[in-house]
């Protein structure tokens, strides 16, 4: 996956106004602008995501580094400068996990205000998941009764278990928020997250911390998994076999949770330089492949399901959904 993807089309139709979401999380920045359209849809009429690692060392010191703090506000002035030309009307922007651990996230803040005129609002774990799964929900299985939604993230790990009603709508039964992603498992690990024995311990490990939340009413025979984030879309772009990443493709897209996994599996055994070669994967995202798939791995272990669900999307499109809904578009 490449680290700077930016993307942008002429909307068509009739829709409403431009909206824009900013989520800056513990190791991406992305942004997405889409018009309200029909059937609670949105058309994207411009997008931006690179590669920022805000949460670089932020559990071992606690604090963002000079470094992590000036690559976030360049990734943060390109966005506003984005927006500023689709003149959205409405602008919402987010900061998780790398910053609620920060005890200088003021400051980035103040930078995001004062240096690229973008409110930044540093939100809890809760509001995370509920994000997650409002930006998620559209893809839940209609001959399934429910859904596990998970999102693995730089800093953090969300679950939420979504139920389908009588009346067709989803409804959340759990969910958590557990403070270990693909950039705070690699850090633990150092050079060991970068290799097959190193994977076998950070999968066990994972394991044991989601245990206590696994099943809790979970029906794998007829409910399914739903992965977001980095490293699910990745592994779910290898196993199409793309030659690079591809969203279209991606998104929505189907897939038998034992071939995935037989892709961990082959994912586990290669080395950095190995994996960076692959194109839905590269350079950028090779060091953290590892750390993202044993948490997959535990997961899918915890939650057996035949089927999984793989979606490119998630915070964003919550947002997006929920400002739709406060607008009244």
């Amino acid at each position: 996956m490449q680290a700077n993807r930016t993307t942008g089309r002429k909307s068509a139709g009739r829709q409403g106004p431009p909206l824009a979401v900013l989520d800056l999380g513990t190791n991406n920045c992305r942004l997405l602008i889409a018009r309200p359209a029909a059937h609670d849809r949105f058309r994207a009429v411009g997008s931006f995501s690179r590669v920022v690692r805000l949460g670089e060392g932020v559990t071992a010191t606690g604090l963002i580094s000079d470094e992590a703090m000036d690559r976030t506000i360049a990734a943060l002035k390109i966005c506003a400068e984005h927006i500023r030309k689709s003149r959205a009307t409405h602008v919402r922007a987010i900061a998780t996990q790398a910053a609620r651990l920060a005890q200088n996230s003021a400051t980035l803040v103040a930078r995001a205000r004062d240096e690229a005129g973008l409110d930044l609002t540093i939100i809890s774990a809760e509001a995370e998941a509920d994000l997650a799964a409002l930006g998620c929900a559209p893809l839940v299985g209609h001959k399934h009764k429910g859904a596990l939604i998970f999102d693995i993230g730089g800093g953090s790990t969300e679950i939420i278990h979504l139920g389908r009603s009588a009346n067709g709508e989803t409804d959340k039964k759990f969910s958590a928020s557990l403070p270990f992603g693909v950039v705070t498992l690699a850090e633990k690990y150092g050079n060991a997250s970068q290799s097959r024995s190193g994977f076998e311990k950070m999968r066990t490990a994972m394991t044991a911390q989601f245990l206590p939340y696994a099943q809790k009413g979970f029906d794998p025979k007829n409910e399914h998994l739903l992965g977001t984030s980095g490293t699910v879309t990745t592994l779910a772009a290898l196993a199409l076999k793309l030659p690079r990443y591809n969203r279209q493709r991606v998104d929505a897209s189907w897939h038998e949770t034992r071939h995935m996994l037989k892709i961990v599996d082959k994912v586990a055994g290669m080395d950095v330089a190995a994996l960076a070669k692959l194109g839905p994967i590269g350079q950028e995202r090779a060091d953290l492949m590892l750390a993202g798939s044993a948490i997959f791995g535990a997961i899918c272990a915890l939650w057996p399901s035949r089927m999984l669900r793989v979606a490119d999307r998630g915070l964003r499109e919550g947002m997006l959904r929920q400002m739709r809904q406060e607008l009244s578009l």
